[in-house]
């Protein structure tokens, strides 16, 4: 099995994620990131290349990081350590600093048990399919082992945060004064730097899931677990709320009745937005696979072309690239404003999505109302292996429910890109509808 997943190398932490596999990976990547015309100038001119490391704050995080760091010093790679930080912000720090590659210590949305590994290339991009087997064929390959002073340095990244915040703040074209929000912070990654950030740019802020332990990140709280962000909205009489998950680069939002409003539908609100305003590059949204068919044709009623790729952001962010388009996410609420961006980022998407609601003076249900979301049904089906998605009898049993369905809705198979399972997702005109063509081919799946 491949060891790289949908985003990264993910697992149990000391199950699978163990420290020696950290520190192999992260030699490794400095071994295959360590090439090219830049990096090989920087070690011609004598430089050491240098990387930056963050995690959340799941307890896992400080040996994984600890270990991280071992493996690239080792290899001769200066390590900025930021500390506790989102992962977009690892991201955008990589560029900001010129840093050959980052890595960020962080499982996402996942329990606390888990724990994953994000490299970032030159940039703060996520890696291709084909760079992350050049770095697991690398791990059982010859290291770099520098010795002497050719080692490589490991010291606190002390103004990362402040960094961060100010290219937040930076993005923004419309102060938030007038809006109340409600902050979930998931316990994560986000539980410091969201709320000062969204105090800074003129929100009244109630925080909500900003107490991490390390072992209570994601447990019961955050973009996974939206009813205690959607009382709380409501109790306090708050305008919207944002919900991050443990590293911070989902956002999900709840408006002032406490209706969630998803990923598609923050799309759609910016998409529109950026249009109006001349923002959005050849007026083209892209969006996965996994995106609402009512996102779709909200785009079709405003002049607004999607392109759809395979889920995960990397995806998505790697046909934004091509198009050189300015806008695209998924329906998670992984959403990539490429202008400010190089990946998803849940705290400037909670903030772009504040400032549309001050810019022009609407609710954020009057916003999110430029979308019909048609009902939609996933079934997880565990127990059988992911090449099943795409035998026979279940190819069959899906196209027949397509036809079925017709323009009212549309059918998904996929593959977990993490889990062995198989997804089958169907939307439909009515919930009911969805619901019964989704648990028939769910019973084919599982054969």
């Amino acid at each position: 099995m491949a060891l790289f997943g949908t985003d990264g190398v993910r697992g149990l932490a000391n199950g699978p994620l163990t420290a020696d596999l950290a520190l192999t990976l992260a030699q490794a990547t400095a071994v295959v990131l360590g090439q090219g015309r830049i990096a090989n100038a920087r070690k011609a001119a004598g430089r050491r290349l240098t990387a930056v490391v963050a995690r959340d704050p799941r307890i896992s995080g400080h040996f994984l990081a600890a270990a991280v760091s071992a493996g690239l010093a080792s290899s001769g790679v200066d390590v900025l350590d930021a500390g506790v930080l989102p992962t977009p912000a690892a991201a955008f720090l990589v560029g900001d600093v010129d840093a050959d590659f980052g890595v960020m210590i962080s499982a996402s949305h996942n329990p606390a048990a888990d724990n994953g590994i994000k490299i970032f290339a030159r940039g703060g991009v996520k890696l291709p399919d084909e760079v992350e087997r050049r770095i697991e064929e690398a791990m059982a390959g010859p290291k770099l082992l520098p010795t002497g002073g050719a080692v490589g340095r490991i010291r606190r990244f002390a103004d990362a945060e402040d960094r961060y915040v100010v290219h937040l703040l930076a993005s923004l074209r419309q102060r938030l004064h007038g809006i109340h929000v409600v902050l979930d912070c998931a316990n994560g990654a986000a539980s410091g730097v969201s709320p000062e950030t969204f105090r800074d740019a003129g929100a009244k802020v109630t925080v909500i899931g900003a107490d991490p332990d390390g072992l209570n990140i994601n447990d019961g709280i955050g973009s996974t677990h939206l009813d205690v962000l959607q009382a709380e909205v409501v109790r306090v009489g708050a305008d919207l709320g944002i919900a991050h998950d443990g590293d911070a680069d989902r956002c999900l939002a709840v408006d002032a009745d406490g209706r969630i409003i998803d990923g598609d539908q923050i799309m759609a609100i910016l998409a529109v937005s950026m249009k109006n305003r001349g923002l959005l590059r050849d007026d083209t949204l892209v969006a996965t696979v996994m995106s609402n068919l009512g996102l779709h044709r909200a785009m079709a009623a405003h002049g607004i072309s999607v392109e759809t790729t395979g889920v995960g952001d990397r995806y998505v962010l790697e046909r934004m690239n091509a198009g050189r388009y300015s806008l695209g996410g998924e329906q998670s609420g992984h959403v990539i404003m490429s202008e400010f961006a190089t990946t998803g980022d849940g705290v400037l998407t909670g903030l772009h999505l504040a400032a549309e609601m001050a810019r022009t003076g609407k609710s954020l249900a009057e916003l999110a109302s430029v979308m019909t979301v048609f009902p939609q049904v996933l079934i997880n089906v565990r127990g059988v292996e992911r090449s099943r998605a795409t035998d026979a009898d279940v190819v069959a049993a899906a196209d027949a429910a397509s036809l079925e369905l017709g323009d009212s809705g549309r059918v998904l198979l996929r593959p977990s890109g993490t889990e062995e399972l198989v997804r089958v997702m169907v939307e439909a005109s009515t919930s009911d509808v969805a619901q019964a063509v989704a648990e028939r081919l769910a019973g084919v799946v599982r054969g």
